[in-house]
């Protein structure tokens, strides 16, 4: 099982997603399907096919959580401040002809591109693991490769 990079509060978000689906949402669905049910014919019933899929869906979203949280990594902070990106680190880098953009490096369960947070398994995050400020790397992407200037590491 691969490990799983997560920042403290990913690992803490991930365990109240994971109590939440278990303990409220489950509940809902099944009383979603209980509901749907006693609505008579099941097989052209509508209601009852979308709690089912619902069901379905909650139950592989436990699994995953699961899984995720069996092999995390807690991301240590005090480790960010060696000068060394690593995953939590945030750093600063620009592309040529481009304005500076800062990102943190988070696993791949907390990836959000558009919050600033990149995986470490991403051509960005590969290319700049283990360098320093001052670094310029090459980008590998299947669009092609570009140059970056690491900035800042915080």
């Amino acid at each position: 099982m691969p490990t799983t990079f997560l920042t403290p509060e990913g690992f803490k978000k991930l365990q109240e997603e994971l109590e939440y689906l278990r303990n409220t949402k489950r509940q809902e669905v099944a009383n979603r399907l209980h509901e749907a049910m006693e609505g008579g014919e099941l097989i052209e019933n509508a209601e009852y096919e979308a709690a089912k899929n619902e069901q379905a869906f909650v139950e592989g979203r436990i699994q995953e959580v699961e899984v995720i949280l069996a092999s995390a990594r807690v991301i240590d902070e005090k480790a960010k401040s060696t000068g060394i990106i690593q995953v939590g680190s945030t750093v600063t880098i620009q592309e040529e002809g481009y304005g500076a953009e800062t990102y943190t490096i988070v696993g791949v369960a907390e990836a959000d591109p558009r919050e600033h947070r990149i995986s470490n398994e991403s051509p960005i995050g590969k290319a700049i693991l283990n360098r320093s400020a001052g670094d310029e790397v090459t980008v590998d992407t299947p669009s092609g490769s570009y140059k970056v200037r690491i900035l800042k590491i915080k």
